[in-house]
Formats: structure tokens, C-alpha cells, sequence
């Protein structure tokens, strides 16, 4: 990948549900699918400036699995893949590994 994000910025890769059918077994068109709003984190800044000047690094790193909202983000297209530049801020929460069970 050809683009480094600056500051608090990241770049994102959505996560494509592969879903084409509803629980009752109706067909979805791709025209009325809704974007995922799961992606994998491809690149990320070197951080933000706080007030004092001093650079404060990203929670996120490279190959995090984060969720985020529904309007986040600017959609870029690159060497024929779709990614999203987002900042930090619009991320709503980072997913941990599926393999740990909550406690009933």
C-alpha cells in the first residue's frame, strides 16, 4: 500500500459480510445491502499533538479488527481496492480475538 495517513488519522479496509440471504431466505440485492461497518486497519498515523505539543500515539495499531460508525470516514479508492481514511476519534470500539467466551 502506496499511503501513509497523517497525524491521528488510519486507513481502513471493510470487512465484507458474505450474507445474500435474509433469516426467511429472501434474496438481498447488492443495491440494498448496507456497508459493513467492520474493518481491518491497514495503516495508521504517527499520532496527535496534544495542547503542550508533545505527540501522543494511537490506541490502534496495523491489523486491529475495529467497528465503526455508519457515516465514518472518507471513501478512497486505491490499486483497485475501497479503504476508508477515518480519524482515531470515529473509531467506536477495537474487537478482540473471537476465541475468548464471555462468562455466563
Amino acid at each position: 500500500m502506496n499511503i501513509r495517513p497523517l497525524y491521528d488519522r488510519i486507513v481502513v479496509k471493510r470487512l465484507e459480510n458474505n450474507e445474500d440471504k435474509t433469516a426467511g431466505g429472501l434474496f438481498i440485492p447488492d443495491s440494498a445491502k448496507e456497508k459493513p461497518q467492520e474493518g481491518e486497519v491497514v495503516a495508521v498515523g504517527q499520532g496527535k499533538r496534544g495542547d503542550d505539543g508533545k505527540l501522543m500515539p494511537l490506541d490502534v495499531k496495523a491489523g486491529d479488527r475495529i467497528l465503526f460508525g455508519k457515516y465514518s470516514g472518507s471513501d478512497i479508492k486505491m490499486d483497485g481496492n475501497e479503504y476508508l481514511i477515518m480519524r482515531e476519534d470515529e473509531v467506536l470500539g477495537v474487537i478482540d480475538n473471537a476465541g475468548k467466551k464471555a462468562k455466563a
